[in-house]
Formats: structure tokens, sequence, C-alpha cells
């Protein structure tokens, strides 16, 4: 995606530049008959039409065949790596992954946190977008720091300029481990729901760290 300013301050898509998708298949279907469906059935329905243009790249299954995938083909230690299961290469992370972890470990809870903190910051108009950065260490409770990274777009909100951001946030969040999991009500068997499609930006009734907190 190639994105420009929007009004308020955040970003906003302009164009879709690039399109790369890989599909496993039967051994018996060809490259081309792959190649169209996923343009058919997969780029159109998700693509809004507005976001591609005559220069639009499109890579359907670049690497030729994909007969055997899954465990099979590629396995590892853990979980998929936690750019994938977030924001991509867009927001910063710190490798390690959420799948396979359970909610006590900041991996995990500590990005559910970050994403709650960040979403509402936004949302009670203190920035048009940012970043939230928590750093924790093993045995100590609460985070060894907190950052917060608007990017320019710090509005002033009560008095409020970006270096007061990240005292504000822990005057308002509770970001131990332990009191994540308990606002975030993280022990429920919700987690099925985070083995595909990402876990953010969705708005599942179960997923808390996409509900607002006012303050």
């Amino acid at each position: 995606l190639e994105y420009g300013r929007a009004p308020g301050g955040g970003l906003a898509p302009l164009r879709v530049a690039t399109v790369v998708l890989s599909a496993q298949h039967s051994e018996d279907v060809s490259n081309d008959k792959i190649a169209a469906d996923l343009m058919e059935h997969v780029v159109k329905p998700v693509v809004p039409v507005e976001l591609l243009d005559e220069r639009t790249v499109y890579h359907l299954n670049p690497s030729g065949r994909f007969v055997i995938g899954g465990p099979h083909s590629d396995a590892g230690m853990t979980g998929r790596k936690s750019g994938a299961d977030s924001y991509g290469g867009w927001g910063r992370d710190g490798s390690g992954s959420f799948s396979g972890k359970d909610a006590t470990k900041p991996d995990r809870g500590g990005s559910y946190a970050a994403r709650w903190v960040a979403k509402s910051l936004v949302a009670n108009g203190y920035c048009g977008r940012c970043l939230v950065q928590l750093s924790y260490a093993i045995g100590l409770s609460h985070p060894m720091s907190v950052h917060v990274e608007t990017y320019g777009t710090c509005r002033g909100k009560n008095g409020k300029g970006e270096a007061d951001l990240a005292a504000l946030v822990e005057d308002s969040f509770d970001l131990k481990p332990g009191a994540i999991v308990r606002e975030l009500d993280l022990r429920r068997p919700i987690m099925r729901k985070t083995a595909a499609y990402g876990h953010f930006g969705r708005e599942e009734e179960e997923f808390k760290w996409e509900q607002v907190k006012e303050f």
C-alpha cells in the first residue's frame, strides 16, 4: 500500500502498489488457473477497486507450484512471528510471537495492552496516530519503560504535549502483566479466533483490547 496524509494528521491508503498472494493447491490445477481464481475469488472481493490502477503489480503464486504446504513443508519451535499476527512491516515489534504463548507473557499480553492504549489515545483525541512501546523484564511487575510516539500528530488535549503522554498512559492504565490479564479478561477461552486473520483491527466482542477506554 502507498499512504498519504489524511485530515487530522493520520495516514490514509492511496493505492495498492503490489499484490503478493500465494495459495496451496492440488497438483492437478495449472498455474494459470490458480492465478485466475486468486484474482477472481480473492483479490477482487477483498481489495477496494478504487485502490487498484493500471500500475498495480500482481504476484499470484510467484514461486510457481505450491502443492506441499503446512507443517510438512514449514514448521518451527514457536508460533508465527508477531509481525505476521499484528501490523506486518508497518508497525515495529520486538520479535517473539503471540500464538503459542499464554497472555501472562508480555509478548502477548503486553502487545494487546499496547494496542488498547494506542487505540484509546487516538479515540480520545490526544493524537491522530501513535505507536506505544512497552518494555518488560523478567521478575519485574511494572514495565521497564513506556514510550508514546505520535509522529507529530499530538493535539495538545488538556495541555498534554507528546512528552506528557507516557505519564498520562501510566496514570490511566495498569500495565502490570497480571493487571493486563485481569483488565482485558484474557483467561477466557477466546484465543481460537486469533489463530487466523490477525489479532488487531478486528471488531470481535471477545477482543477487549479493541474496545476504547475513556480517559
